[in-house]
Protein backbone atom coordinates (compact mmCIF):
# COMPACT_ATOMS: atom_id res chain seq x y z
CA UNK A 1 0.00 0.00 0.00
CA UNK A 2 1.22 3.68 -0.76
CA UNK A 3 0.92 6.38 1.43
CA UNK A 4 1.42 10.09 1.17
CA UNK A 5 2.15 12.67 3.51
CA UNK A 6 1.79 16.27 4.24
CA UNK A 7 3.93 18.33 6.85
CA UNK A 8 2.53 16.49 9.67
CA UNK A 9 0.05 13.77 8.13
CA UNK A 10 0.64 10.29 6.88
CA UNK A 11 -2.40 8.92 5.23
CA UNK A 12 -3.90 6.95 2.48
CA UNK A 13 -7.42 8.15 2.48
CA UNK A 14 -9.03 6.82 -0.62
CA UNK A 15 -13.15 7.55 -2.02
CA UNK A 16 -15.71 7.07 -4.59
CA UNK A 17 -17.78 9.95 -5.42
CA UNK A 18 -20.83 10.04 -7.14
CA UNK A 19 -22.89 13.07 -8.29
CA UNK A 20 -25.55 13.31 -10.74
CA UNK A 21 -26.98 16.50 -12.89
CA UNK A 22 -30.14 18.40 -11.51
CA UNK A 23 -33.42 15.87 -12.58
CA UNK A 24 -30.73 13.36 -13.37
CA UNK A 25 -30.86 15.40 -17.38
CA UNK A 26 -28.48 13.61 -19.44
CA UNK A 27 -26.51 16.69 -20.32
CA UNK A 28 -23.13 15.22 -19.91
CA UNK A 29 -22.52 14.37 -23.63
CA UNK A 30 -21.04 16.22 -26.86
CA UNK A 31 -17.44 17.22 -25.48
CA UNK A 32 -18.78 18.36 -22.03
CA UNK A 33 -17.39 15.11 -20.52
CA UNK A 34 -13.70 15.76 -21.67
CA UNK A 35 -14.33 19.54 -20.70
CA UNK A 36 -15.36 17.74 -17.21
CA UNK A 37 -12.49 16.06 -16.65
CA UNK A 38 -10.39 18.75 -17.69
CA UNK A 39 -11.59 20.87 -14.86
CA UNK A 40 -11.89 18.26 -12.22
CA UNK A 41 -8.18 18.18 -13.05
CA UNK A 42 -7.79 21.75 -12.47
CA UNK A 43 -8.94 21.78 -9.16
CA UNK A 44 -7.71 18.71 -7.51
CA UNK A 45 -3.80 20.70 -8.53
CA UNK A 46 -5.10 23.66 -6.69
CA UNK A 47 -5.97 21.77 -3.84
CA UNK A 48 -3.91 19.20 -3.69
CA UNK A 49 -5.68 15.75 -3.86
CA UNK A 50 -4.88 13.35 -6.57
CA UNK A 51 -8.10 11.99 -8.97
CA UNK A 52 -7.23 8.37 -9.34
CA UNK A 53 -9.94 7.97 -11.95
CA UNK A 54 -13.49 9.62 -13.18
CA UNK A 55 -16.23 8.22 -15.28
CA UNK A 56 -18.63 10.57 -16.22
CA UNK A 57 -21.81 9.07 -17.68
CA UNK A 58 -24.63 11.68 -19.44
CA UNK A 59 -26.71 11.87 -16.22
CA UNK A 60 -23.95 11.07 -13.01
CA UNK A 61 -20.60 11.06 -12.53
CA UNK A 62 -18.45 8.04 -10.75
CA UNK A 63 -14.93 9.71 -9.15
CA UNK A 64 -12.32 7.73 -7.66
CA UNK A 65 -10.25 10.35 -5.39
CA UNK A 66 -7.47 10.47 -3.18
CA UNK A 67 -7.95 13.01 -0.75
CA UNK A 68 -5.57 14.55 2.43
CA UNK A 69 -7.94 14.62 5.46
CA UNK A 70 -7.18 17.74 6.34
CA UNK A 71 -8.82 19.18 3.48
CA UNK A 72 -11.60 16.81 3.44
CA UNK A 73 -13.83 14.40 1.17
CA UNK A 74 -16.79 17.23 1.48
CA UNK A 75 -14.57 20.23 0.15
CA UNK A 76 -13.00 18.38 -2.44
CA UNK A 77 -16.46 17.29 -4.13
CA UNK A 78 -17.68 20.47 -3.46
CA UNK A 79 -14.97 22.36 -5.46
CA UNK A 80 -15.73 20.30 -7.76
CA UNK A 81 -19.42 20.53 -8.13
CA UNK A 82 -18.75 24.61 -7.95
CA UNK A 83 -15.94 25.30 -10.63
CA UNK A 84 -17.56 22.66 -13.25
CA UNK A 85 -20.94 23.80 -12.76
CA UNK A 86 -19.70 27.45 -13.27
CA UNK A 87 -17.54 26.77 -16.04
CA UNK A 88 -19.40 24.33 -17.76
CA UNK A 89 -22.70 26.95 -17.72
CA UNK A 90 -20.38 29.57 -19.29
CA UNK A 91 -18.60 27.02 -21.92
CA UNK A 92 -21.99 25.23 -22.91
CA UNK A 93 -24.67 28.15 -22.70
CA UNK A 94 -27.47 25.80 -23.70
CA UNK A 95 -27.13 24.42 -19.97
CA UNK A 96 -28.31 27.28 -18.83
CA UNK A 97 -31.95 26.96 -20.24
CA UNK A 98 -32.19 23.06 -19.55
CA UNK A 99 -31.66 23.08 -16.03
CA UNK A 100 -31.20 26.02 -13.11
CA UNK A 101 -28.36 24.78 -12.07
CA UNK A 102 -25.93 21.79 -13.20
CA UNK A 103 -25.24 19.83 -9.98
CA UNK A 104 -28.00 18.32 -7.40
CA UNK A 105 -27.07 19.80 -4.09
CA UNK A 106 -26.35 15.82 -3.15
CA UNK A 107 -23.50 13.45 -3.37
CA UNK A 108 -22.75 9.57 -2.84
CA UNK A 109 -19.72 9.28 -1.24
CA UNK A 110 -17.75 5.99 0.14
CA UNK A 111 -14.53 4.78 1.18
CA UNK A 112 -12.68 2.91 -0.36
CA UNK A 113 -11.53 0.78 2.43
CA UNK A 114 -9.51 -2.33 2.05
CA UNK A 115 -10.09 -3.10 -1.76
CA UNK A 116 -7.65 -3.47 -4.21
CA UNK A 117 -7.61 -0.18 -5.86
CA UNK A 118 -7.74 -2.59 -9.72
CA UNK A 119 -10.77 -4.01 -8.31
CA UNK A 120 -12.73 -0.44 -7.81
CA UNK A 121 -11.13 0.94 -11.15
CA UNK A 122 -12.31 -1.95 -12.69
CA UNK A 123 -16.01 -1.48 -11.05
CA UNK A 124 -15.71 2.30 -12.30
CA UNK A 125 -14.98 1.14 -16.01
CA UNK A 126 -18.29 -1.46 -16.00
CA UNK A 127 -20.24 1.38 -14.89
CA UNK A 128 -20.62 2.60 -18.61
CA UNK A 129 -22.20 -1.01 -20.00
CA UNK A 130 -24.86 -0.69 -16.79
Amino acid sequence: MEYKSNNNVVYSCKYHAVFCPKYRRKVLVDGMEVRFRQIAGQVADELSFEIIEIKAMPDHAHMLLEVDPQLGIHKAVKRIKGRTSHDLRQEFSWLKTCIPALWTNSYFVSTVGGAPLPIVKQYLENQKSV
